[in-house]
């Protein structure tokens, strides 16, 4: 007689479904894991960024707020520098104003200087520091010796010229002169460290003289 033993394998399928069972359990458990996991790195990734952005647009605000500070600064640094030189051109205008001021004092003394003998003037004109002098001497060595003489003083821009030089007919049959107009620029500034070597007494005139020769 055959007997089969129903139970044993009821019991067999029982266990292979509570197998599958936990099994699935697991795999279940593992996914909410992970995905729990994902939840909380995208909320942490989302709240870095956020706390990002916030921290930028302070920072941008700040930057704004001290390009607007600088911005002042350098107004204020502009407006100085034009102060400052609107200060130095006065003081240059004073100090062109004072020199001015004692420019003829010089211009008179150092020309009566370089006066040599038998030479007189007639006129005397200056615009700014351009001096033009008029006079008459009895001799071209004269003539050439008053130039020679200002330019000596250093005081005088060389060359100093002689733009017009003519023999004059003598009043009462009294001696032929030699009527001349000299131009010379003036430096208030003075010596300008240049030797200057004064001319012979026989030296010629630096233009010719219209007319008749002197004897």
């Amino acid at each position: 007689m055959i007997r089969i033993n129903l139970i044993a394998g009821e019991r067999r399928a029982v266990k292979s479904g509570g197998l599958a069972l936990q099994i699935g359990q697991k795999v279940t458990m593992a996914g909410s894991v992970v995905l729990v996991l994902v939840v909380l790195l995208v909320g942490w990734r989302y709240w870095a960024l956020n706390q990002q952005e916030t921290q930028l647009g302070l920072d941008i605000d700040a930057a704004r707020r001290e390009e607007a500070r600088l911005a002042e600064v350098l107004k204020q640094v502009a407006s100085f520098e034009a102060q400052r030189g609107q200060m130095q051109e006065r003081v240059t205008l004073i100090d062109e104003l004072r020199r001015g001021q004692t420019a003829p004092v010089h211009i008179v003394d150092e020309i009566s200087r370089s006066m040599p003998e038998m030479t007189w003037l007639t006129g005397l004109k200056q615009e700014g520091y351009d001096v033009t002098i008029q006079g008459r001497s009895t001799t071209l060595a004269a003539l050439s010796d008053f130039v020679g003489n200002l330019e000596a003083t250093r005081y005088f821009h060389r060359p100093v010229e002689i733009v017009e030089s003519q023999v004059v007919k003598g009043q009462n049959d009294g001696p032929d002169l030699i009527s001349f107009t000299i131009k010379g620029t003036f430096q208030m500034a003075g010596i300008d460290g240049s030797p200057v070597t004064k001319p012979a007494a026989n030296s010629a005139p630096k233009t010719p003289v219209k007319g008749a020769n002197v004897g």
